[in-house]
């Protein structure tokens, strides 16, 4: 009786749906595109790779020392840089220590004394004066009427000459006043040629003065002096007879040691 029953309702849904006829405008309509999704979160970090294989060349593995062979070659050199600005002074460093003492030197030797002397050194000086208004003979030694000093009596007033008694180096240098035209030259063993020096007064009506000097190395005897010349002097120089005054002077400077 059930199954009768099941059977009715079936062939009354099948005869329904052939009945029903669906055209076109029975379709449904287009949904909407749905929301974008929320972003995913950040993955897990992936496991670190395998080292990789050394290069290699084509003979074989790279060498280090060999890569340090293979640098290309130096470049020119570059212009030079500004200047940079003067670094501050240092401190002082700490003093060093005392060196050792050096060795002890020849003794001094002893080249005499002169008058009143406790320490054995010696000085040599003189300085002379010309007084006569008479012109100097030229070519002749110039003679001296006054003595200033005279240390040691190395200077001979006689014969108008220094004589060397102390080896060593001199100065000597002289001056003259006179209204004519003079000329002096400084001799001395030590010189191979003299050393002339002239002052010309063409007018004459005015002292005029003239100054030379030198500084010579004296071995013991040689000598030094004065002498008047023939340069460009007028005959009536000769004659004149004014004030007229030279001085000579002359110092040892240091001794040489025997």
């Amino acid at each position: 009786m059930g199954g009768c029953h099941d059977q009715v309702v079936l062939v009354g849904v099948v005869l329904l749906l052939s009945t029903v006829q669906c055209d076109v405008s029975c379709k449904g309509v287009d949904g909407q595109a749905g929301q974008p999704g929320a972003p995913g979160r950040d993955g897990w970090p992936g496991v670190k790779g395998e080292k990789g294989e050394p290069a290699v060349m084509p003979d074989g593995p790279v060498n280090p020392s060999v890569l340090l062979k293979l640098k290309g070659e130096r470049g020119s050199l570059g212009p030079q840089g500004v200047m940079g600005p003067k670094g501050y002074r240092g401190d002082v460093g700490p003093s060093g220590k005392p060196g050792a003492p050096g060795i002890r030197g020849p003794d001094g030797k002893s080249i005499g004394h002169g008058q009143g002397s406790t320490n054995h050194e010696i000085y040599s000086a003189f300085s002379v004066i010309r007084t006569l208004k008479s012109y100097p003979p030229y070519d002749q030694t110039v003679k001296y009427q006054t003595i200033v000093v005279n240390q040691l009596g190395d200077f001979n007033q006689a014969t108008g000459e220094f004589y060397c008694r102390i080896p060593g180096v001199y100065y000597f240098t002289f001056h003259s006043v006179a209204k004519v035209s003079m000329c002096l030259a400084i001799k001395s063993d030590a010189l191979d040629l003299p050393l002339g020096f002239c002052d010309s007064n063409q007018r004459n009506t005015y002292d005029q003065v003239l100054s030379g000097g030198v500084v010579l190395e004296l071995r013991n005897g040689e000598k030094v002096w004065l002498e008047s010349f023939r340069d460009n002097q007028k005959d009536t120089d000769k004659q004149d007879s004014k004030d007229k005054q030279i001085i000579f002077n002359g110092f040892l400077v240091f001794s040489n040691p025997l």
